[in-house]
């Protein structure tokens, strides 16, 4: 199989990163960041998005500005549900992996637990809630009320600025052309992309050695996948005018 038609899988368990200065505006959140900034109708939103495209990121951003509760669905059990009332007054509760609740009943209870105390809530998924499969006939009326904003996948600008931004953090030394073959073979997410320059600044300060593409590639090439065609985007350029100053 061709060196170029090869995806790099990452070696090493990795826990992502959630601070604020890794987050970009771009068009592909613009919406989200909008959304963030003005009251919601009845105090929900839900972004949503696939996979990597930096819904989890911004979820943290905003809980830790606003001092919220996080849970995600799995976590959602009748405990988290009594602790809404050690809540203020107008707080806020975030809810990662929203469409991933496995009780409706609980997720419905939530919901008017929290709308009764003045909660705000901000939820994350995959799907927009009005599209999520569920039974109880009350709580997909919740459902459809909820304000949704989409996160669309990051465009290729998106992930090139990025990864200049977290080079340059940890005063890395990378040419460009190093840097695209890492955007050409790495998965296209920018929680794959922290975890690449993690596990490259680790291996280059053990080894002392500058970082080239063979270096790279012997660091991260545990193993290879072969490049689909529904894995290759073509490029999409930012719009200049849809940077949101926003909180980030």
């Amino acid at each position: 199989m061709p060196t170029e038609r090869l995806q790099l899988l990452l070696p090493f368990p990795h826990a992502p990163g959630y601070d604020a200065r890794d987050f970009m505006p771009a068009g592909s959140n613009h919406d989200a960041l909008a959304w963030l900034e003005i009251a919601w109708p009845d105090r929900r939103l839900a972004l949503w998005g696939p996979a990597g495209c930096g819904k989890s990121h911004l979820l943290h951003v905003w809980a830790e500005r606003t001092r919220a509760r996080s849970l995600t669905g799995p976590m959602l059990t009748d405990q988290a549900l009594r602790d809404l009332d050690s809540l203020p007054e107008n707080g806020a509760l975030v809810i990662d992996d929203a469409d991933a609740v496995t009780s409706e009943p609980l997720l419905l209870h939530l919901l008017n637990a929290a709308r009764d105390r003045g909660l705000h809530v901000l939820l994350a998924a995959r799907m927009p809630p009005s599209r999520w499969p569920v039974r109880l006939p009350d709580l997909s009326s919740r459902l459809r009320a909820i304000t949704a904003a989409e996160i669309r996948p990051p465009s290729d600008d998106l992930l090139a600025a990025l990864l200049i931004h977290l080079l340059a953090d940890r005063q890395l030394s990378v040419t460009p052309s190093v840097q695209d073959w890492l955007l050409t073979r790495l998965p296209r997410s920018p929680d794959a992309l922290r975890q690449a320059v993690s596990t490259l600044d680790q291996a280059s300060l053990a080894s002392r050695r500058a970082i080239t593409r063979a270096f790279a590639a012997s660091v991260l090439e545990e193993g290879a996948l072969a490049v689909t065609d529904a894995d290759e985007v073509s490029p999409s350029a930012i719009d200049p005018s849809s940077h949101h100053p926003g909180i980030l």
